[in-house]
């Protein structure tokens, strides 16, 4: 078995080393561990300190985000034959030697993915504002995916090859919420297991401010949300409009019948008119959102195979080599 931990990195010269030296370089059952830098754009030296420390390095041109570096990094690993894939990151956030811990519930087939829970209310470098979010966060997280994960940010996870291939990030912004909610989404098992951190060297790159993080994060939730609910998204706030217009007309037809002549009610009826015809409109278009997710489902479906046979043949090629 071969599990390659990828570590998306961005201008992390410094803290580089500490990172890759606390990473294990062998766990009990499995046959090789290969470490793999995903150097995002940086501008120091931070893929020349990779491969001084052994590690392998897969270069993006351009400075492009955390997300693409994580499905970057994915893809290489599922390249180069891993069985079970570890995400970390190159600022020595998380206890390397927690990485065992990941890889023993992908081992005993106890779980497709596993995200490393950080003690939240123990990290004095998070603000109570920050730590309030993140709590939040992940509550609605567990809403949308049905799942029990204590620490949706949590960018410590281990996966295995199955749920590797399903990996799908429409996010430019990070990849946590999302591939939680789509593993869930297919089906995978997703379990939640405490993981310890170190003490913080510098501040998050990710969120300049707890407003941004709000809004970025806050937005992937919604844009997530309408993507794998679409019907459900846009079937209730029609229902709500069509109940209350109804209220409305009703409103008007009691003052007609008791002899008000409804003249001077005549503004309620437009409005329920117009609240008629936005329900209208959501209904179609929770119709239409339903169609398209059965077929971006099925599209799901021929990328899967796609990957399944492309990094097959690249698994065949380097053991053949």
């Amino acid at each position: 078995m071969k599990v390659c931990i990828q570590i998306p990195c961005f201008n992390e010269e410094a803290q580089l080393p500490q990172t890759l030296r606390a990473l294990p370089r062998s766990l009990p059952g499995i046959d090789t561990i290969e470490l793999l830098v995903v150097d995002d754009g940086s501008s120091d030296r931070t893929a020349e300190v990779a491969r001084g420390l052994g590690a392998q390095v897969v270069s993006v041109p351009l400075h492009r985000g955390l997300a693409n570096a994580f499905v970057a990094g994915i893809d290489a690993c599922l390249a180069r034959g891993a069985d079970v894939i570890v995400n970390t990151d190159g600022d020595n956030q998380y206890c390397g030697e927690d990485v065992a811990k990941l890889v023993a519930l992908i081992k005993e087939d106890n779980a497709d993915l596993v995200i490393g829970a950080r003690p939240i209310a123990e990290i004095e470098s998070f603000s109570f504002a920050k730590k309030v979010l993140q709590r939040v966060g992940s509550w609605v997280v567990r809403v949308l995916s049905g799942t029990r994960v204590a620490d949706a940010t949590s960018g410590f996870r281990a996966m295995n090859r199955e749920a590797a291939l399903q990996v799908n990030v429409f996010s430019r912004y990070t990849y946590t919420l999302e591939t939680i909610v789509q593993a869930a989404h297919h089906g995978m098992r997703v379990r939640s297991i405490p993981v310890r951190v170190n003490a913080s060297v510098r501040k998050s790159r990710l969120a300049r401010s707890n407003l941004h993080y709000l809004w970025r994060s806050g937005s992937d939730l919604l844009r997530i949300f309408v993507v794998y609910r679409p019907f459900r998204s846009f079937m209730v706030p029609a229902l709500a409009l069509f109940v209350s217009a109804t209220a409305i007309a009703l409103r008007f037809v009691y003052y007609l019948l008791i002899g008000d002549g409804g003249g001077g009610h005549v503004q309620s009826l437009i409005l329920a008119a117009i609240l008629y015809g936005l329900s209208g409109a959501l209904m179609a278009v929770a119709f239409l959102g339903d169609l398209l997710a059965i077929n971006r489902r099925m599209l799901e479906e021929v990328q899967l195979n796609s990957r399944r046979a492309r990094f097959s043949a690249d698994r065949r090629e380097r053991h053949d080599g």
